[in-house]
């Protein structure tokens, strides 16, 4: 692995978000916001609707933030406030951050979240204060498509637990979500954690309770979903308000966190080679673009090229044992044009007819060799930009025929 070393200059926070925290008893103002008059109707308006026991549901962000990159393994922190730190801002992300870059690893937090001081060198997250399960399931489709992780760390449940919400029914929820995750992202590595302990007897009652059921819908989920038992990690003296860690806390769930990372290697570094019968995208590291067919064309002989990541049908790929990559629902598949060897043939799609113009070897250095010419699928020219064909050419082991999977 190659180490990281975070930025030297502080990073500035590109946007500032209005979120409303329902976690503990009652609503209030985040201490990272501004004072607007827009920030104190929306809490008035949740105060009212608190007052006369009306459910408050917030909504997603309205614009993604501009995401920071170091092109590393990428990382959805996903959950509420806890992930997104309220009472310290970046929350357990700093130290694990910091703990990442001290071990080596180059890793790229995702998500449509940005906060965190300067000691945290990626601000980027999908944590949103006041969330439950239901709300996180709602959107989560749209984040994977868009931020593509390689892996997953959920914290949710603690406002179902808190807002006392169809609780008997939390475990059902957790565990449609984890299947919404699993049929949108299957290779990703998605880590779920039984929920941090709460001082008010009740609430932790429904606490643990459950996180009893969690385990067990873990276990049901496949080997590329993990549980991290983050309730045990921490006391409630590591709490400052009752629910949410203070600074001690959250480091105490970086370092639960960090272990069970370092537990399954493949979460923190690239998959180069895509599972067999799992639906991928596959990116070329280089320029941080998918292989794509050009305009969602079915028509055999569309030109494969690279563009921006976006989860959609044209970049959804699915290995075969016999080495082809297949699309559209198995109906056609990645295709050396004319079955050629010369250098700058064309890589297309064609009906699936299992020649050697359709199979590939897939090598663990990320490269991708045809079977009939032993000739790598290359981005030419090394470009990067939107739209730059995918070709075939003489493996050179330059970033050009470098490709993994997310």
């Amino acid at each position: 692995m190659v180490a990281f070393v975070s930025p030297a200059v502080p990073l500035t926070p590109k946007r500032r978000k209005t979120s409303l925290r329902l976690d503990g008893p009652a609503p209030r103002q985040a201490p990272d916001e501004g004072d607007t008059s827009m920030h104190r109707s929306r809490i008035l308006a949740a105060l009212a609707a608190a007052a006369t026991a009306a459910t408050l549901t917030l909504a997603a962000p309205a614009t993604v933030a501009h995401a920071e990159s170091n092109g590393g393994v990428r990382v959805m922190p996903l959950g509420d406030s806890i992930t997104d730190g309220f009472n310290v801002p970046g929350g357990y992300r700093i130290n694990l951050w910091q703990r990442l870059a001290s071990g080596g690893y180059t890793v790229d937090f995702v998500g449509s979240g940005f906060n965190g001081p300067a000691s945290l060198g990626d601000h980027d997250h999908e944590g949103h204060s006041g969330w439950r399960i239901d709300q996180i399931d709602a959107n989560i489709v749209g984040w994977l498509q868009t931020y593509t992780p390689r892996t997953v760390l959920l914290h949710i449940g603690t406002n179902d637990m808190n807002q006392n919400y169809d609780v008997a029914n939390a475990p059902n929820r957790l565990s449609a979500l984890i299947d919404k995750i699993r049929a949108t992202a299957p290779a990703v590595e998605l880590f779920v954690a039984q929920i941090t302990p709460e001082t008010d007897a009740t609430l932790e009652a429904r606490v643990r309770a459950y996180n009893a059921a969690v385990p067990g819908i873990v276990a049901q989920k496949g080997p590329r979903t993990h549980l991290v038992d983050m309730h045990s990690a921490l006391t409630t003296a590591d709490l400052a308000d009752g629910v949410h860690p203070n600074a001690g806390g959250y480091d105490k769930m970086a370092a639960r966190w960090f272990s069970a990372l370092q537990s399954v290697p493949g979460s923190l570094s690239a998959l180069t080679v895509p599972p067999v019968g799992t639906p991928v995208s596959i990116v070329n590291p280089q320029s941080g673009r998918c292989m794509d067919v050009s305009g969602v064309s079915q028509t055999p002989g569309a030109q494969v090229h690279i563009w921006d990541c976006h989860g959609g049908v044209n970049q959804v790929w699915t290995r075969t044992a016999a080495g082809e990559l297949r699309i559209y629902n198995g109906t056609r598949c990645l295709d050396i044009n004319g079955n050629g060897t010369a250098d700058g043939t064309k890589v297309q799609i064609w009906d699936c007819n299992g020649t050697t113009a359709q199979r590939f070897t897939f090598n663990a250095d990320g490269s991708i060799a045809g079977a009939g010419s032993g000739k790598c699928v290359d981005v030419t020219s090394s470009g990067t930009a939107n739209g730059t064909k995918i070709q075939l050419y003489t493996c050179n082991g330059t970033g050009a025929q470098r490709w993994s999977v997310r």
